[in-house]
């Protein structure tokens, strides 16, 4: 099957510290092994962003989080059951992902997946994969796939072959958790 096929492909890429663009349950995304920090440096490059400016990493199930966060509050649980669509929490104090991830305030972003290609692709790898989305830093998001730039498309290792007539949703709904319990709403 061409899903499983592209599984593969990705996945040498990755492991090889590439980068890939490939289709997510939200907007078209550039991504790259979170635990490798050259493969996460040539992200920020490609998208001319400053490294300041923390990326996404997207899991596959508690397993991974647990390997990442020490400390998960019980209010990122019951988001994460509520969340009726996309939904990426900001946690703090994450640890096993490359330094330039995490941001200045010891926090990283992640977003639990249920998309086949990302869920497959996540098991395979048994790490979290970098996610952000497939612009130049400051341009619009693109919605589908026609809308990426040459640029980006010149710009990875790896272009994967699905989804590429379907028009995406909005991004993700973004919400910071401290962990003295504290909820903010960032991108609703």
């Amino acid at each position: 099957m061409q899903m499983n096929q592209e599984i593969i492909n990705a996945f040498e890429v990755i492991k090889n510290g590439g980068i890939i663009l490939y289709p997510t349950d939200t907007v078209w995304g550039i991504g790259c092994d979170a635990t490798n920090p050259e493969a996460v440096a040539k992200i920020y490059q490609l998208k001319r962003r400053t490294e300041s400016k923390s990326m996404i990493c997207l899991m596959n199930g508690e397993k991974m989080m647990y390997n990442v966060f020490k400390e998960i509050p019980e209010v990122a649980w019951q988001i994460l059951d509520l969340s009726e669509k996309p939904t990426t929490l900001i946690l703090d104090n994450p640890r096993n992902v490359a330094p330039n991830l995490i941001s200045e305030d010891k926090s990283l972003g992640i977003r639990l997946i249920k998309e086949p290609f990302c869920f497959k692709l996540l098991e395979r790898m048994k790490k979290p994969l970098v996610s952000t989305s497939a612009n130049i830093s400051g341009q619009p998001t693109p919605l589908s796939f026609k809308e990426i730039s040459q640029e980006i498309i010149k710009g990875v290792d790896y272009v994967v072959n699905l989804q590429h007539e379907k028009i995406n949703g909005k991004p993700s709904t973004i919400i910071k958790l401290t962990n003295d319990s504290q909820v903010k709403i960032i991108r609703k």
